[in-house]
């Protein structure tokens, strides 16, 4: 199976108003990476400053080192072919980034691309592996992984795939969440709810829920 790991930096937190400005995506075939993908995405919009003080992208990189918004949404469209397997950290959101970004330029196409493969949320794991909080750069701590420059995307798909293998080794139940999200219950799902995804209520845990009690189960 082919894995794409996967992670945007966005304009804002909003998919409807902002837009995908950093698209990076790791691609794994049995064991070995085989592409190392990272763009800029010049969207032709002044950034927001608390955006480029939380990412470190400026409105001259994008116009200097960006590319167009279509041709990113052609290479998605290459890449993701029936059946890949595309892992995010807090997915529900990236995926909607990258929704919408199909949307504008496939709108007759994005929704067969986004059901044709399936979705992990290492978040939604995390949640079921220890106690709050589950940003990915906890992960990375509570796993012992070496850290990463945080909120560039290509950093972050290099460290999300260390999280999952780590994941993987701790328990073998991965398979059990592909196309499962879970959410606080406090609050509503964010973002474009896709009809391929199962939305669970997932509430906080101090500990590691035994096996017969991870979320898809319950």
């Amino acid at each position: 199976m082919k894995i794409i790991f996967f992670d945007t930096e966005t304009s804002g937190l909003n998919c409807d108003s902002c837009k995908i400005i950093e698209l990076a995506m790791l691609t794994v075939e049995d064991g070995k990476i085989i592409e190392d993908y990272d763009k800029f995405i010049n969207i032709r919009e002044e950034l927001p400053s608390n955006i480029t003080k939380i990412t470190g992208i400026t409105d001259d990189m994008l116009k200097s080192d960006g590319v167009s918004e279509r041709e990113v949404a052609e290479d998605v469209f290459e890449r993701l072919t029936p059946e890949t397997l595309m892992i995010a950290h807090n997915c529900q959101f990236d995926l909607s980034f990258l929704y919408m970004l199909l949307k504008r330029h496939f709108p007759d196409e994005a929704d067969e691309i986004v059901s044709n493969v399936f979705w992990l949320d290492t978040l939604t794991v995390l949640k079921d592996r220890k106690e709050y909080p589950h940003k990915l750069a906890d992960a990375v701590s509570h796993y012992g992984i070496e850290k990463v420059n945080f909120h560039r995307a290509i950093d972050d798909t290099k460290a999300l795939r260390n999280v999952t293998i780590a994941l993987k080794n701790e328990r073998s139940d991965l398979a059990e969440y592909i196309n499962i999200f879970g959410y606080n219950p406090k609050y509503r799902v964010d973002g474009v709810i896709f009809p391929f995804i199962e939305y669970k209520k997932q509430h906080f845990h101090n500990w590691m829920v035994r096996q017969d009690r991870i979320l898809p189960r319950l």
